[in-house]
């Protein structure tokens, strides 16, 4: 199928399928697919663009085994850790979200999940947020149950995190110690609570492109409104740190096909990006329409000033 084509479907509100997809993924010219792209979030989305911010709130010593992360106890990987952020720190970095026009804020904790002892702590920290700041707030606490889910509802929380992280196909080759399946319950068990999700993954773990369009068409199926799409940044000490690095034009092309495949969700430029210095800005002309913004959790982000003068040049409305 054309491009052209393609895009008169889902004007007409017929989605592609996977085959019309993949075919397009990989037969298009990148410029065109790109420009394309951006048409598609202009016509969905206008010039909006959304903010989001995330806390370190529990770092390191997780029992997981992901295989690009620093924070897992299964890797050689010195890494700050805690058991929960100081109010005090956490309000900081709060305020600084809020005075630059970040609406939206997560408390993200290392680990399968969170214990009920912690949870209610974080309860805490939430409310005193709440007390300080206008924040909207999400979560990110890894796989969920009914009780905790509801918790985290009570707390204020409207918004779940859970990426998928890659393909159901590839994932075994991303963990061992938990499952695709595993993660696509939280994402029901948090919706069914009454919170939206934010799913996503990392590209740039060996997948291929077939796999990237799988996460897509994985996403789409999960009514999943919010993706983040992060960019390995392979870490010294971690079985995926000797990884050749995604090539930009890889990213370009992922990101407009996630854009082809879910018109309607916000794709949310996260970790990674600052790998590529100015040039990732070419991702918002390629039918991104999100970020998350300021530090992640445990690689430096843009500064945040710096990414908002940028992305507002480009003529998004915050």
């Amino acid at each position: 199928m054309s491009i052209e084509s393609c895009l008169q479907q889902i004007h007409n509100g017929r989605a592609l399928s996977y085959e019309q997809a993949l075919a397009l993924a990989l037969d298009s010219d990148l410029v065109a697919l790109c420009r394309a792209a951006d048409g598609l979030r202009r016509f969905f989305h206008a010039d909006s663009f959304d903010l989001c911010s995330i806390i370190n709130a529990r770092s390191g010593r997780c029992s997981e085994d992901c295989r690009y992360c620093a924070q897992s106890a299964h890797y050689a990987v010195v890494i700050d850790s805690y058991d929960q952020i100081e109010t005090a720190a956490a309000l900081a970095q709060a305020r600084d979200n809020e005075q630059h026009g970040v609406p939206r804020l997560s408390l993200v904790t290392a680990g399968r999940s969170i214990g009920r002892e912690q949870l209610e702590s974080l309860g805490l920290l939430y409310a005193e947020l709440g007390r300080k700041t206008g924040l909207s707030f999400c979560a990110s606490m890894g796989l969920l149950t009914r009780e905790k889910a509801e918790r985290l509802m009570a707390f204020g929380v409207r918004r779940y995190h859970c990426n998928l992280e890659s393909c159901r196909d590839y994932f075994p080759q991303v963990c061992t110690t938990h499952s695709w399946a595993e993660k696509v319950e939280t994402i029901h068990v948090a919706r069914r609570a009454g919170m939206e999700i934010c799913s996503g993954g990392i590209i740039g773990m060996g997948e291929t492109l077939e796999h990237r369009v799988q996460l897509a068409f994985e996403l789409r199926e999960l009514e999943v409104t919010s993706i983040p799409i992060n960019i390995l940044t392979p870490i010294a000490g971690t079985p995926m740190a000797g990884l050749e690095p995604i090539a930009f034009t890889e990213v370009l092309r992922t990101i407009a096909m996630f854009r082809f495949i879910n018109p309607q969700a916000i794709i949310r430029l996260a970790g990674g990006r600052n790998q590529f210095g100015t040039e990732q800005y070419q991702c918002f002309a390629a039918g991104a329409n999100g970020a998350i913004v300021g530090n992640y959790l445990t690689t430096a982000g843009n500064g945040l000033a710096q990414d908002l003068q940028a992305i507002g040049q480009m003529g998004f409305n915050f």
